[in-house]
């Protein structure tokens, strides 16, 4: 029997992983409520960075950036196909269920963009999750090609695509570019800047000011992101999906197989982000560069350390079953929405103007001061909530607005 939760037909790894990934993807998203867009992907936004500064960045790239947010798309595959199982065992139609669920997280989704913060992921993997349930009934031997045949065009057309500002970047860098790159490389710097400086002061300001401005000047911001980040959300939903299937997430894997894909996995996502690592700091952290390090080059190695860290902690869920502070993550991972819109109310209360003003303050090297206290917090706070109330406040919420008031969650948030 797979190993569950305190809550009846709970799967516990899911809820470990969910939780783990949460409380990850707060030390990627650190930088973007301390700072404008630029910082989350540069730790040079503000001009050369401190060596502090800059070992902080690099310690998130290579620990955090990209493998959390790749938990949460395996998660969420997984947990679709778990949700449709659970609700036509119950003679009701999965996919209609699943459909309502996907259209109110879009809708708080893009309200947590408006209200909240830019960062927003929630709208994106409902865009991703309507496709990935139109593939839900694809068999494995079909699926898993296809997911690995569409993340493999998708990444390696953004790396050729972006290869000539890649090596644009580092010639500048190394003083090797002609005279008409550098003026053409300077001008866009400047004019980022100068962007930059705008964010901020939107940012600085009032709360409804800056509202109005999301919903009147960038409101296909979400779409945009969505369409931008689809070639990785869907092919990594619908690889969770092969492994729920496959008996990943509840003991049907024995522990060699788990142990060599760990292994395996892990030791090549770690060796390729640091081969990204070097080429990041040889271009000098360049926008251009960093962004395509983090959306397309360094893709392949993030599956790669996604795929080990779920196989460690799926091994971790049936070890180390009823610990104290495995419960406690597992708690985190069965508020994960409630959580993760918490850190964003907490976090620009703390850093944008209609807060304490915080923002563009604070060098990277203190960031993890406050991704510690958010991740006591969480755990501390999440089991006492569900101790209490039974589940998340945001969860029952969308519980409530999907039409399903008195199921019980098979698959978590």
């Amino acid at each position: 029997m797979p190993p569950t939760s305190a809550s009846a037909g709970r799967i516990a790894s899911l809820d470990l992983i969910r939780g783990t990934a949460i409380l990850g993807i707060l030390a990627v998203n650190i930088a973007g409520f301390a700072g404008p867009m630029d910082a989350t992907v540069s730790p040079a936004w503000n001009g050369a960075p401190s060596p502090t500064d800059e070992a902080s960045f690099m310690a998130t790239f290579i620990v955090f950036e990209g493998k959390m947010r790749g938990l949460l798309s395996l998660l969420f595959g997984a947990s679709m196909v778990l949700l449709v199982e659970s609700a036509e065992a119950r003679g009701r139609s999965g996919d209609s269920a699943q459909l309502k669920r996907l259209i109110w997280l879009a809708v708080i989704g893009y309200l947590h963009f408006i209200v909240l913060w830019w960062g927003d992921i929630l709208f994106a993997y409902a865009f991703a999750g309507f496709f990935a349930l139109l593939l839900r009934h694809l068999p494995v031997k079909i699926m898993l090609p296809l997911a690995l045949f569409a993340f493999a065009v998708w990444h390696g057309g953004g790396m050729a695509g972006s290869a000539n500002a890649v090596l644009a970047d580092l010639r500048y860098e190394g003083g090797a570019s002609p005279p008409a790159e550098v003026s053409r490389i300077e001008q866009e710097r400047k004019a980022l800047q100068v962007s930059t400086e705008a964010e901020l002061r939107r940012e600085r300001g009032g709360w409804s000011e800056l509202a109005v401005y999301k919903l009147t000047e960038q409101p296909r911001f979400p779409i945009v992101g969505a369409l931008i980040g689809i070639g990785e959300t869907l092919p990594m939903m619908l690889i969770g999906m092969v492994l729920y299937r496959s008996g990943f997430f509840t003991g049907g894997w024995p522990r060699r197989r788990r142990v060599l894909l760990a292994g395996g996995t892990l030791i090549f996502g770690l060796a390729g982000t640091l081969i990204l690592a070097a080429m990041a700091r040889a271009s000098g952290y360049a926008p251009a560069t960093m962004s395509a390090i983090i959306v397309y080059w360094a893709a392949v190695p993030h599956v790669a350390m996604t795929l080990g860290y779920a196989a460690l902690l799926v091994s971790a869920a049936r070890r180390l079953s009823g610990g104290r502070l495995t419960r406690r993550i597992e708690a985190v991972g069965r508020m994960a929405l409630t959580n993760y819109l918490g850190c964003s109310l907490v976090f620009t209360a703390l850093f944008y103007g209609w807060g304490l003003g915080l923002i563009g303050q604070v060098p990277a090297r203190w960031h993890f001061a406050f991704v510690l206290g958010g991740w006591i917090a969480m755990l501390t706070l999440s089991p006492w909530w569900q101790a209490r109330f039974g589940q998340g406040p945001v969860e029952r919420i969308w519980r409530w607005l999907s039409g399903r008031r008195a199921e019980r969650e098979a698959a978590g948030g």
